[in-house]
Formats: structure tokens, sequence, C-alpha cells
């Protein structure tokens, strides 16, 4: 059989996505996530049957990681540390305690993988997706943007710290001291060019970053493996390692920072992340979908509840009212992360293929639907200076913004 023939389709499909995208008012336009999705539904098995999720599982894989390690990059640990992301992370616990007390008033015994599993799928945050509608409508520099910008944050590393302790081979304790080991493994990682950066091995990686060598492009590549390698030795889910080599790289950075940022962008998003999403599509199980269509409704009223909910209730004195709703919807918008999720949480057994496409489903809805809405609800006007904690005013953190 050719091996190339498969993947014909799939790239027609990653090329289709964002022309589409392109042809669809400003406004209204639909995340070029969700048509690669479809794409990937339409080429699958499940339709025309023109290619398989098994025909690309490398490329699929290292597109997860690719996703993820710019998700990574995009965090400024600093953030973190003020009181928006005290607040931020009150509230994706709160979230985290509210999914798991939902999912127990199902019907029948639940297994625990099923309610750690749905509860962190409850919980997750598209941040890739909403930061860019954000600085579209001016809101990226006030109050708003840097409370959305932490809340993802929180989005995307709550749940994929959780996916590693909850959904892991080993059980948690033990995971918990691994996970430990590998913080200071990373922690060691991130130092090290501290200590040859000024050196030979410094000199000829700046010497050769352009043109045939991009050594820095290449040793960003060999981090994402690697630690990759470790994540998975030690019985976590890949994503882990994939995100603690973003937070890595972005304390490397080596030489050209800008340049190095766009060749990224251009590797990941030009061929591997699109091959994930794509091969999601063709594995969803879009039949159950079909059989019971209200259910990615309720999953979504389910996120607009456990996720939006407590962001209410979190930043009542941080945000306006309005502004607090729309921080609530940015919140709840969610897809990439769920996808990965969803797709991990199948393949080891953890969540039925019914639940996990219903899931998948609900977060389509949520990225057509709430960024949208969320949008509209206030007047587009020029950003607004943060305030800091003391109430005085801050330059916006633009150095952690970038878009995945």
């Amino acid at each position: 059989m050719n091996p190339y023939a498969e993947l014909v389709p799939v790239f027609v499909v990653a090329l289709a996505a964002p022309l589409l995208t392109g042809l669809m008012p400003v406004r209204s336009r639909v995340p070029q996530v969700v048509l690669l999705l479809l794409g990937g539904v339409v080429i699958g098995p499940q339709l025309l049957d023109l290619a398989g999720p098994d025909s690309v599982t490398l490329l699929a894989d290292l597109g997860m990681g690719f996703l993820f390690l710019l998700a990574g990059y995009e965090l400024e640990p600093d953030l973190l540390r003020r009181r928006v992301g005290r607040r931020a992370g009150g509230a994706w616990l709160t979230s985290f305690v509210l999914g798991a007390a939902a999912l127990l008033l199902l019907p029948g015994h639940q297994p625990p993988e099923l309610l750690a599993a749905g509860a962190i799928a409850l919980t997750t945050t598209a941040l890739g997706i909403v930061l860019p509608i954000l600085r579209e409508d001016g809101r990226l520099g006030g109050r708003l943007g840097r409370s959305v910008l932490v809340l993802g944050a929180f989005g995307e590393l709550g749940p994929i710290v959780a996916m590693a302790v909850l959904l892991g081979t080993r059980n948690s304790g033990t995971a918990a001291l691994l996970l430990g080991a590998f913080v200071v493994l990373s922690l060691a990682l991130a130092a090290l060019p501290d200590r040859i950066g000024t050196g030979l091995g410094g000199t000829l990686m700046l010497r050769s970053e352009h043109g045939t060598g991009q050594s820095t492009l290449r040793l960003t590549v060999l981090l994402l493996v690697t630690l990759l390698a470790t994540a998975q030795s030690m019985g976590f889910d890949a994503v882990l390692g994939a995100f603690v080599g973003g937070m890595v790289l972005r304390r490397w950075a080596p030489g050209d920072v800008e340049a190095l940022e766009r060749k990224l962008d251009a590797v990941a998003w030009g061929v591997f992340v699109p091959v994930f999403f794509v091969s999601s599509g063709m594995g969803l199980d879009v039949d159950s979908i079909i059989a019971e269509p209200l259910v990615p409704l309720v999953f979504l009223a389910a996120m607009l509840v456990v996720r939006g909910g407590p962001v209410l209730l979190w930043f009542r004195q941080e945000l306006p009212r309005t502004e607090r709703v729309q921080a609530a919807l940015y919140s709840t918008t969610t897809l990439p992360l769920l996808v990965a999720l969803t797709e991990i949480a199948v393949e080891d057994g953890s969540m039925p293929t019914d639940i996990g496409a219903a899931l998948v489903g609900a977060g389509v809805l949520s990225v057509v639907t709430l960024p949208l809405i969320a949008s509209r609800m206030g007047a587009r006007r020029a950003p607004a200076a943060p305030a800091r904690d003391d109430g005085t005013a801050e330059d916006p953190p633009e150095d952690v913004v970038r878009t995945v």
C-alpha cells in the first residue's frame, strides 16, 4: 500500500481550512481548528474513508507536542504570582471540584478514572483561540485581557498537571513524587544555558541559527522530543513534557528570539499541528453525536456552570459585571486541549468513545458561539492600561502574548 496516498487528503484539509476561514466575515469567523476537525470527519472512515488516524500517528503525536510546546512558551510565570493569578488559580480549583461533583450525580456507579477525566475536561480553556479575538477587539491590554490571559494559563496548565497525576499509568502518590522529580529535572534543564550559552557551544549555536544550519530550531525540536520521551518514560502523558518544554524554551530563547518564534509557528502550524486536529477529526465518533445530539448541548451547559461560574465568583472584585461575564465566556471556550484530553482518555480506557465525542462536540460549540457572544457584549474601545495590585497603572504584558 502506498504510504503517502493517505497523506494527500490530510494536507488538502490542512490547506483548505485557513483559506476557508479567510473567506468568512471577520466578526463571525470560525477558528480554523473547527474546520480542521470537520475536514478530518469528512475524509475519515465514517464518511469518505480517504484516510485514517493510523496513517498519520507519528505526525499527529508531534503535532500535539508542538501545540503544547507553544502553549507552555506563552505562559509568563510572574503573572501567576500576582493577585489576579491567585484568583484564577482559585477559580480553576473550584471548577475542578464542581466538575467532579457534577459527574457524581450521573446515574449508576462511575469509575474514578471517568470522574477524573470528565472533571478535567470541564475545566479546560482554549487560550490560543481567545487571545487573537481580544487583541482584535482592542481589549488585550486592559483588565479583561490580563484576567483572561491568566485564567487561560490555569485553564491549560491545571488540566495538564491533573492529567499527569490522575490519568497516568501509576498511582497518584507515586505520580506526584515522579512529577516532583520531573519538575526538578526541568528546572535544571532551564538553568543549563546559563552555564554553556556564553562558551564555545553558544557561539557555534548563534553562528548556525539561520540558513542551512537552523541550530536553534533543531535545539528546540531536540528539547521537545527529549521531554516528551522523559515524561512518557515516567508514566506521564506526553503533553506534560511538551508544555514544560515550552516553559524551558521561554527561558532559553537562544539567538534571534523573534526569528525563532516565527520558525516555530511555521513548523508547528505549517506541518504538525494541523495534522493532529485532522487526525482527531478522523477518529471522532460522529455516530454517537448523531445518535444523542442533545448530549453535547448538555456538556456545553455543564462547562458554562463548572468553568464559567467560579470565574464570576472569584473575579467579582477584579472586574465589573459585564467584563466578568465576558471573562467567564472566554474561559469556557475550549477545544485544542479538550481534543487532546479526550483522545488520551479514550485510548487508555478512562472514557467511553461516545462521551469523548460528545465532549469534543461541546467544545466545537463553545468555540463557535462563546467568543462571538463575549466579543459583542462589550463595545470596541482602545485598550486601557491594567492596574497593578496596588491600583497604579502598568504596561500590558505584551511579552507573554503570542497566538497559538
